[in-house]
């Protein structure tokens, strides 16, 4: 399959609060996780809410990998996008591993193949 790239979305469910409440544990995890898919980090973005929660984004010249977590839910939301021959499941397996998760629900979707048809919504 020719693509421009792979976009890995998953939810991640049973992590564990400290673990998805931690700034810089999140961001350590993300960085690692381009690092060992073989991506080249440009930006690395990370925001800590209160009570709690954290979002952030690592840049990667091949596209992004971002997070957005809910310590009282133990629940992570992930997506990696990676351009070329970089394989975006690396990443994401590394993620849901070090977030503890118990349960994942993963999918992947080929980006650049064709233009999509969006269908217009009718109004009632």
């Amino acid at each position: 399959m020719d693509t421009m790239g792979r976009h890995v979305i998953s939810e991640l469910w049973g992590c564990d609060f400290d673990k998805l409440n931690d700034i810089d544990f999140i961001e350590k995890t993300f960085v690692d996780a381009a690092l060992k898919s073989g991506a080249e980090i440009r930006e690395v973005a990370f925001h800590k809410f209160a009570p709690q929660g954290v979002s952030g984004v690592v840049i990667i010249s091949e596209s992004h990998l971002t997070i957005h977590t809910f310590p009282e839910h133990g629940y992570a939301s992930i997506d990696v996008y990676t351009c070329g021959h970089l394989d975006p499941t690396i990443a994401a397996d590394y993620i849901a591993e070090q977030l503890g998760a118990q349960t994942r629900e993963t999918i992947e979707l080929p980006r650049g193949m064709r233009p999509i048809e969006v269908k217009k919504a009718h109004a009632l």
